[in-house]
Parts: structure tokens; sequence; C-alpha cells
């Protein structure tokens, strides 16, 4: 059996917004501890996530975003982008390395040399539009790699989120794509509140109340997107991989449990190996109770290698 990939680096806990910030560099040290200490039996193997070239960026970035973005790099201290997102002077480094870890998990789905990846990667990505960086987002990792698989010669991917938090960026930069699927579950109305309105084929918006349970949440899921994949067909599934819909999240108000988040992952591996050969490349995105989230990666984890 081919192992997971599990790829994360250094510098991705660097990325430091301050000591009251939510998205802190604990969030990668409590994921980090619990799964080492987890035996996972030479199913998960871990690697360091290279850099990604600059260029890349403009995949998705327009070339002046990008560059903007780099100026405003300190070199020392801390740049506020908006009243949630910052910069410290690692920040452009550690969002490359996140990409890097996006992509290179995708060459190596494609080649067949591992099952399936998850990136332990932070900044996140999926708030992040085409030319606006927001809600702890800088690039767009997941659209990335989604274009990485598309130029390796794909026709059609999806990209699935279960983020608590809409992925208005991803939904932003596929919109008029119809090659990429976006499906997105989100607590509704909530932040962002941007994109969260789509009507095209290619989007399938799963909004959620408040309050909502695992019990709601599987119902919604089995629906909307058993459907939408397999009309789609994809060839690759990417995972914006949210655990701040936690009961224990304190940015939600959602009422999963650990145990909601291996089914999510194995209801998706289900997906892929029907319509993607099993590919599937899944990125972190939220969860900010750290004992939650760490919990909920290890499942996350266990979904993928079973």
């Amino acid at each position: 059996m081919k192992p997971t990939l599990f790829l994360s680096h250094p510098t991705c806990q660097l990325h430091d917004m301050g000591d009251t910030h939510p998205e802190s560099p604990d969030r990668l040290f409590a994921i980090n501890q619990l799964v080492q200490k987890t035996d996972w039996d030479e199913k998960l193997i871990f690697v360091d996530a290279p850099k990604i070239d600059v260029d890349w960026l403009s995949r998705v970035h327009p070339k002046h975003h990008v560059e903007a973005l780099m100026e405003l790099s300190p070199r020392e201290g801390l740049v506020s982008i908006d009243g949630d997102t910052g910069l410290n002077p690692y920040s452009i480094m550690a969002a490359r390395h996140a990409v890097g870890a996006a992509i290179h998990a995708t060459d190596e789905v494609i080649a067949g040399d591992v099952k399936n990846a998850f990136c332990a990667v932070r900044p996140p990505g999926h708030h992040a539009e085409s030319a606006i960086a927001m809600g702890f987002c800088l690039f767009n990792s997941v659209a990335l790699a989604a274009e990485r698989a598309l130029a390796a010669g794909m026709s059609r991917v999806a990209i699935v989120d279960f983020d608590v938090h809409h992925g208005n960026g991803t939904v932003e930069i596929f919109q008029d794509r119809p090659e990429v699927l976006v499906c997105s579950s989100f607590q509704y109305p909530f932040y962002p509140g941007r994109y969260d309105t789509v009507n095209r084929p290619n989007i399938c918006l799963t909004p959620l109340s408040a309050g909502s349970d695992g019990a709601v949440f599987r119902a919604a899921l089995e629906q909307q997107w058993t459907k939408a994949i397999l009309e789609h067909q994809p060839e690759m599934i990417f995972i914006s991989a949210g655990f701040d819909a936690h009961r224990d999240d304190p940015l939600g108000g959602l009422n999963l449990s650990d145990d909601d988040f291996f089914w999510v992952t194995q209801f998706i591996q289900d997906l892929a190996k029907q319509t993607a050969g099993g590919r599937i490349v899944s990125l972190l995105e939220g969860g900010y109770d750290l004992n939650a989230l760490a919990r909920s990666v290890v499942q996350h984890l266990n979904g993928l290698i079973d």
C-alpha cells in the first residue's frame, strides 16, 4: 500500500501576527506534537515543503498584487493588511512554503509515488481572492494546487472545503472556470460574507445554520456534494480542510465532533476512488482550539490512510 504524504516546514511556524491572534504558530506545534506521538506504522511519510517560485503565484494572483504584498513585507515588526491579517518578516516566506507544499504534494500524487497528501502549513489560503489578501490568508494555496493539476494535463478537478468559514477566494478565482468544481460547506450567515450566493454550475454551496451538528452536516454533504462530484467526474480532488467547525472552536458556531472529520475524509475518499483514482491533496485551513485541532487532524489523517 502506498503511503500518505505529510508536508510541513519550520518557516510556517515563524509567521506570527501577534500574541493574541488566533491564527498562531501554536496551531502547527499542537498538530505536529500529536501527529509525532501517533504510531502510523510507516503509512505516513514526512517531507519538508519546498518554497514555491514567485513566478508560479501569478497563475492565480496578478503579478502586481504579488509584488505589492512582497513590498509590504517588513524587515521587523508587524504590518497590517486588514484588521485580521498581517505580515511579519517571515510571513511571505511561510506562504511560499505553504504553496510549495501544495504544489509538491500535487506532483507526487499525480506521479503515483504516494496515495494522497496532507499539507500542515500556514498561513491558510482559501479566503485569498485573486487580488485581495484577507482572512488570515495571503496566497490561495489550494487554487494554485488545482492550477498545477490542470497544467499537468488534467481536464477536470474538484476543490471541497469544509471550513466553518466560506472559501470565498477559491470561489472568486474559479467561478467562471467550468473545469474546476468548488464545493464549500460553511456557517451562514457568517464571515466573510463574500461570494456565498454565487450561482454557477461548477459552484456547489452548502450553507449551514449556526448550531448545526454532525448529522446535519453529513446529510447535507451526502445530498449535495455526492451529486456534484459524480456529475463533474474530477480527475483529482483537493481539500480545504478547516477544523474550526468543531464544537470546541472559539471562532465558529457549528457543532462538529472529532468523528465528523474522520467521516468527511472517508466520504471524500470514497468519491475520489469513484472518480479520481483516489487522488487527493488536502491543505490545512482553519481550526483554532489547539486540542480539538490536533485531534481532528489526526482523525483526518486516519481517514486519508484508511
